[in-house]
């Protein structure tokens, strides 16, 4: 692993465990291994690694769901599951979602990062509408209220494994109910 990816890697794990705001440049490179020079060669400052953190999980996540894909509007479900299964199994429990937790921390702090938490959630919610608009929903759904509806059940039901301690698999659930609830079987 390269120096610059030690140092993405150390940040997304501070950063689920720890908190953005909690974590100094000098925590990044001690997790990282990596002198202060190091990490200023790569990132002019924390808002750097912080955006290469959310490409990081995006890049994952997307992954995911690609390979899930083929399940259709279910695909969203088996794609967070997976990702917050191997959280769950890396630290123990649900830490958050990476982007809700960044979003939460700095709406109000960093507008920047703010935005760019936010075009990627706005990328998601294009992807579901289009995966609504292929299902068969019900009489009476709006394929793109109901990809916004989705994305918040998503966040609000990993937001509720992680302050009330719930497995992975209750997201799960959470999501495919109310998918379930929308498209004809």
């Amino acid at each position: 692993m390269d120096t610059r990816d030690r140092i993405v890697r150390s940040a997304a794990k501070l950063f689920l465990t720890r908190s953005y705001h909690a974590v100094g440049i000098a925590d990044l490179c001690a997790a990282a291994d990596v002198h202060r020079g190091s990490f200023y060669h790569f990132f002019p400052g924390k808002a750097d690694v912080a955006k290469a953190v959310v490409d990081l999980h995006t890049a994952e996540f997307d992954k995911q769901f690609t390979a899930a894909e083929e399940h259709g509007l279910y695909a969203v479900a088996t794609a967070v599951t997976t990702v917050q299964t191997r959280f769950e199994e890396k630290f123990g429990r649900i830490v958050g979602c990476p982007f809700g937790n960044l979003a939460a921390e700095l709406a109000t702090t960093d507008d920047d990062l703010r935005r760019y938490v936010a075009d990627v959630f706005q990328s998601w919610e294009d992807r579901l509408v289009k995966a609504c608009l292929a299902a068969d929903l019900r009489p009476g759904f709006d394929p793109y209220d109901l990809a916004r509806t989705i994305l918040a059940q998503i966040q609000g039901l990993i937001l509720l494994a992680k302050v009330q301690s719930r497995p992975a698999t209750e997201i799960t659930a959470g999501i495919r109910t109310l998918i379930k609830g929308a498209v004809t079987p």
